[in-house]
C-alpha cells in the first residue's frame, strides 16, 4: 500500500512528501525535507525548541502530525529572513548577544515572533510568559532583544 502524500507551504514554497498521517511534523522538517533549524528537545512539546508557525501561529512540530498540516503554511526559523536581510527579531538577537549555546535559539525566535505578532509592544510580564526553555538562562537578554525588536516590529490596527 503507498505511503499517503501531504503537500504544504513551507517558508514560502510548496512541498510534497510521502510519510505516515501521525509522522510529527519536526521529523518531516528535519528528516525528509532537511530543515534543521527546529530542534528536537523533548519529543512532548514542553521544552518548545523546535517552536516553528502553523498558518501564523506559534505550534510545536514534535507533537504536530504531518497531517495537520496539509494544506497549509508553516513557517521555521529558515523562513524568517527576507533574502539577506535579517527579520527585526533575529537582527536584535545579534545586537543583544542573546545565544549560547545557541540550541535552543531558533524556538525561542519562533515564539517571540510570534509574541510580537500577538502584542507589538509586550510587556515583561508577557515575554516572561513565553514557556521556551534555555537551559543557559539567557532569560534577560531575551526580553532585551524582544524589547529592541518590538521597536521595529510593524503595529497592526489604528
Amino acid at each position: 500500500m503507498p505511503m499517503p502524500s501531504y503537500s504544504f507551504v513551507l517558508n514560502g514554497e510548496r512541498v510534497t512528501v510521502e510519510a505516515p498521517a501521525d509522522m510529527p511534523l519536526l521529523w518531516v522538517l528535519r528528516d525528509l525535507l532537511n530543515v534543521t533549524g527546529p530542534k528536537y528537545g523533548c519529543g512532548v512539546g514542553v521544552c518548545r525548541a523546535c517552536t516553528s508557525h502553523l498558518d501564523g501561529g506559534e505550534i510545536q512540530p514534535c507533537v504536530v502530525p504531518v497531517a495537520d498540516c496539509a494544506d497549509r503554511e508553516v513557517t521555521t526559523i529558515e523562513g524568517l529572513a527576507d533574502g539577506n536581510r535579517l527579520h527585526p527579531v533575529q537582527q536584535a538577537w545579534l545586537d543583544c548577544d542573546v545565544a549560547q549555546c545557541g540550541f535552543c535559539q531558533p524556538g525561542q525566535i519562533m515564539a517571540a515572533v510570534a509574541l510580537l505578532k500577538r502584542t507589538p509592544r509586550p510587556s515583561d510580564a508577557d515575554i516572561d510568559a513565553i514557556e521556551n526553555v534555555c537551559r543557559c538562562g539567557t532569560y534577560f537578554r531575551i526580553r532585551e532583544a524582544i524589547k529592541k525588536a518590538s521597536v521595529k516590529f510593524p503595529r497592526s490596527g489604528p
